[in-house]
C-alpha cells in the first residue's frame, strides 16, 4: 500500500506574498539504488496537456493550451516546468495540483524582472540545478537566463545580440542557443547552435568555449579542432561526459570534460541512423532518449548503440519532439511543439493495448491568416494553381506512383520573387533545406514554402542577410541558408525567388500532418469547373480489370473475391489552362438496385477517398492511387489519377478495402460514382457503371 502524508505547499502569489495550502500527497521514498533502465520498451502515450490547437490558455492540463512548448524539467518533488515560445514565450510549471502555472515571462522581448515582469524571446531548452533554480536557453535573445524557484529573472549570460565572444555575463556572445544542462558543481552547458559550439558558463558568470569551431561540420578531437553541425540539446552523465544532439549531422557526440569530442551514434555518409536528433534525455545508466525531428519518433538508445522506436510511427508520429525530460520512475515527459501538446511516455505492458491519445496537432488548430495573400506578386491577383493536396507524383528513376502531393502550387516565373503570406515566427532549428535542389525550402511558422532559393534573388545575391544567413565554406562556395529558430517575418516580405521549377509549393502544417491550403482561401482563385471522369473499371485479385459485358452491363461473378473500384477522374480550376489537370478532393461510391434504391449499407456514397489530410503513411500514394497513375509516359505532360475507392484514404487514416463479389445480390445494379472538388463541385457525367451481378 502506498504510504502518504500531508505536505504544506507554499505558492508565490503575484506581488511576491505567500500562501499556503495543504495537500493529500506521496511521502518521499527512501533513498534506494536506481534500477536498470529497462530496454526495448514501447510506450503507452498518455496526454497530459494541451488539445493540440495552439493558444494561451494557463490553468488545467486538459484545458491549458501552448503556442511552442520546447524545453522541459522536472525536478525531485515532480514539478514539471515547460518553456513554451511561439507568441506566448513564457515559462511554466506544473505543480502537484496538476494545474499549470506561470512562473516568469509574459510577452516578446527582453527583461529581467519576477514573475510576469520579465520577458523572454522564444525560449527552448531548459534544465534545474542542484538548488531549484531554473536555467532557460533564451534562443531569440541569444542568452542564458536564470529564474529562482521564486520566480526572479536575471541574465547570468549574453548580450543580446547575436555573435561569438568569450567573456564574462553579458560581455560574451551567443548566436541562437538551444540547449542548457547543469553540472553539479554549477556549471552550465550550452549548445550554442548557430556558431556551432558548446560552450560553458562557471559559477562567477564567465564563459569559455569547449569545443566546436567557426564553421559547421562533423569532426571529432580536441576542443575547437572538433566540428558541429546545429548542436541542439545537451545532457549531462553522471562522469560528467556531456552528450549532444548534433541535428544536421544526425549524430550523437559526447564530450569529456578536457573536452574531447566522439560520436557516439550516427554521423557520416553511411546508412543512417537517426533522423534529425533534437531533444535528448539520459537516464543514470547511460541510456539515451533521442527525440528526432525527421521521423516524429521518441528513440532508446541503449549504452551498446543499439536503437529502437518507444513512441512515434508512420501512422502516429509527434509533429515535433522538442523537448524531453526523465520522471523519477523513469518514464518520460514529452514537448511536442508542433503539436501544441505535452505528453507523458511509460511503458506499455505486454498484451495491452495503445491508447488512442491524440498526437499532432488538432484538425482545428487556426490556419495562418493570408487575407487572401498569394506567394507572388501581386498578392491580391489572381494566380494559375497547378498542384493540389494529394495528387500522385513520382521520381526521377521512373516511378510513376512514389508520393503524394503535399501542397498547393501557385505558377510563378523562374526568379521570381516569392514573398510571406502571412506574419509568423520561424520554430524549426532546421528552417531550410537541400541547398540548391529542386525541392529547397523554408519553414516559417505553419508554412513551407518549397521550390524556391531561399533568402537570394535569382542571381544568388543576398535578399535579407540579417534573417536569411549565407553560409560559405572556405573556397567561397555558398554552403546553405540558415534562418534562425525565433525569426519573425511579416506579410509580403521577400523570401527567396523561385528555382527551376517554376512554381511556389505551398504546404499547411507540421510533416504528416499537412491540410489543405485551398483552405486558406486566395484572392481571385475560383472553382465552377465540375470534375470529369474518363472511365470507371473494377479490376480483381490480381489486378486484371473484368472486361465481359452482356446487354451493356459489366459481368462480375459473384464468385469473384475481392474487387477494386478504379476509377480515373480529374478536376480544373477557372482560369487554368486547359491542359492543366488537377486532383480531387474526394471521391466515393454508392451502389443502387436496377430500381434505382441504395443497397443496404450503401443508403449514402462510401466517402473513401479525401485529402482534407495529407496521410502520413509513406505507402499511401499506392493504396489511393492504382497502376498506371501520375505521369506514366515520359515526355508526357498528362497526369492520370485513377483513385482505387474501395481502399480508405482519408482525416489521416489508410486502409485497404474491397468490394466483395458474393455480397451483391444476383441481378443488375448501378455503381454511382461521387466525385468532388474542394468547392463543391461534383461530376455529373459518366458517373456510373451499370453491372450485373450472377
Amino acid at each position: 500500500m502506498e504510504r502518504r502524508h500531508w505536505v504544506m505547499a507554499v505558492v508565490v502569489l503575484t506581488g511576491g506574498a505567500l500562501a499556503a495550502s495543504y495537500l493529500w500527497a506521496p511521502r518521499a521514498p527512501q533513498a534506494v539504488v536506481p534500477a536498470a533502465t529497462p530496454l526495448g520498451w514501447r510506450a503507452q502515450v498518455e496526454l497530459l496537456a494541451g488539445d493540440g490547437v495552439e493558444g494561451d490558455v494557463v490553468g488545467p492540463g486538459a484545458q491549458s493550451r501552448f503556442s511552442d512548448p520546447w524545453g522541459v524539467a522536472m525536478d525531485a518533488g515532480g514539478t514539471l516546468y515547460v518553456a513554451d515560445a511561439g507568441d506566448n514565450n513564457r515559462i511554466l510549471y506544473r505543480w502537484l495540483d496538476g494545474d499549470f502555472h506561470l512562473l516568469a515571462g509574459s510577452g516578446e522581448g527582453f527583461a529581467d524582472g519576477r514573475g510576469a515582469a520579465a520577458a523572454f524571446n522564444t525560449p527552448s531548452g531548459i534544465a534545474l540545478d542542484r538548488h531549484g533554480n531554473l536555467y532557460v536557453a533564451d534562443t531569440g535573445n541569444h542568452a542564458i537566463r536564470r529564474i529562482t524557484p521564486q520566480g526572479e529573472v536575471t541574465t547570468i549570460a549574453g548580450s543580446g545580440r547575436a555573435g561569438f565572444a568569450d567573456g564574462s555575463g553579458r560581455l560574451a556572445q551567443f548566436n541562437g542557443p538551444m540547449g542548457v544542462a547543469v553540472g553539479a558543481d554549477d556549471r552550465i552547458y550550452v549548445a550554442d547552435t548557430w556558431n556551432d559550439r558548446i560552450r560553458v558558463i562557471d559559477p562567477d558568470g564567465q564563459v569559455t568555449t569547449l569545443a566546436g569551431g567557426a564553421q559547421p561540420g562533423w569532426v571529432d578531437g580536441a576542443g575547437s579542432q572538433a566540428r558541429f553541425d546545429t548542436p541542439t540539446d545537451l545532457a549531462l552523465a553522471a562522469d560528467g561526459t556531456l552528450w549532444v544532439a548534433d541535428l544536421q549531422n544526425n549524430a550523437l557526440r559526447t564530450i569529456t570534460p578536457s573536452g574531447m569530442v566522439s560520436t557516439r551514434l550516427g554521423g557520416g555518409d553511411g546508412e543512417r541512423v537517426l533522423w534529425g536528433p533534437m531533444a535528448l534525455a539520459l537516464t543514470h545508466d547511460g541510456v539515451a532518449y533521442v527525440g528526432e525531428r525527421l521521423s516524429g519518433r521518441v528513440m532508446q538508445v541503449s549504452p551498446h548503440g543499439h536503437v529502437v522506436a518507444v513512441a512515434g510511427d508512420d501512422a502516429r508520429r509527434f509533429a515535433r519532439p522538442a523537448g524531453l525530460a526523465l520522471a523519477a520512475d523513469g518514464s518520460l515527459l514529452l514537448a511536442d511543439a508542433d503539436g501544441h501538446r505535452l505528453h507523458h511516455l511509460q511503458p506499455r505492458q505486454p498484451g495491452e493495448p495503445p491508447l488512442a491519445t491524440p498526437v499532432g496537432p488538432s484538425p482545428d488548430n487556426p490556419l495562418p491568416r493570408n487575407q487572401g495573400r498569394w506567394p507572388l506578386a501581386p498578392q491580391t491577383g489572381w494566380h494559375e494553381v497547378t498542384g493540389t493536396l494529394g495528387e500522385v507524383r513520382g521520381d526521377f528513376r521512373g516511378e510513376s506512383r512514389h508520393h503524394l502531393h503535399s501542397g498547393f502550387d501557385v505558377r510563378g516565373d523562374v526568379g521570381q520573387t516569392v514573398l510571406a503570406i502571412a506574419g509568423g515566427k520561424v520554430s524549426s532549428p532546421a528552417s531550410t533545406w537541400t541547398l540548391g535542389g529542386q525541392a529547397e525550402g523554408l519553414s516559417l511558422d505553419k508554412l513551407d514554402y518549397i521550390h524556391i532559393k531561399v533568402g537570394r534573388d535569382a542571381a544568388n545575391r543576398a535578399l535579407d542577410p540579417a534573417r536569411m544567413q549565407l553560409l560559405y565554406d572556405d573556397a567561397g562556395k555558398l554552403e546553405r541558408v540558415r534562418v534562425r529558430r525565433g525569426t519573425r517575418f511579416q506579410p509580403g516580405d521577400a523570401l527567396g525567388s523561385i528555382n527551376s521549377q517554376a512554381h511556389v509549393h505551398l504546404a499547411v502544417g507540421p510533416s504528416g500532418y499537412e491540410r489543405n491550403a485551398v483552405r486558406l482561401g486566395f484572392a481571385g482563385y475560383a472553382d465552377h469547373v465540375a470534375p470529369k471522369i474518363d472511365d470507371i473499371a473494377l479490376l480483381d485479385g490480381n489486378g486484371q480489370r473484368l472486361r465481359e459485358t452482356r446487354d451493356g452491363r459489366l459481368v462480375v461473378p459473384r464468385d469473384a473475391g475481392g474487387l477494386q473500384l478504379v476509377v480515373e477522374a480529374w478536376d480544373q480550376v477557372d482560369g487554368n489552362l486547359p491542359r492543366r489537370r488537377l486532383g480531387l478532393y474526394a471521391l466515393g461510391y454508392q451502389i443502387l438496385d436496377a430500381a434505382g434504391r441504395a443497397l443496404p449499407g450503401y443508403e449514402r456514397p462510401h466517402m473513401n477517398i479525401e485529402f482534407n489530410r495529407m496521410p502520413p503513411q509513406a505507402d499511401a500514394v499506392k493504396v489511393a492511387y492504382a497502376e498506371d497513375s501520375g505521369i506514366t509516359v515520359h515526355g508526357s505532360a498528362v497526369t492520370r489519377f485513377r483513385y482505387v475507392l474501395t481502399n480508405t484514404v482519408r482525416d489521416g487514416r489508410l486502409a485497404s478495402g474491397a468490394l466483395q463479389a458474393q455480397e451483391l445480390p444476383p441481378g443488375e445494379h448501378v455503381i454511382r460514382i461521387t466525385a468532388k472538388d474542394y468547392s463543391g463541385n461534383e461530376a455529373g457525367e459518366r458517373r456510373e457503371l451499370r453491372i450485373v451481378a450472377r
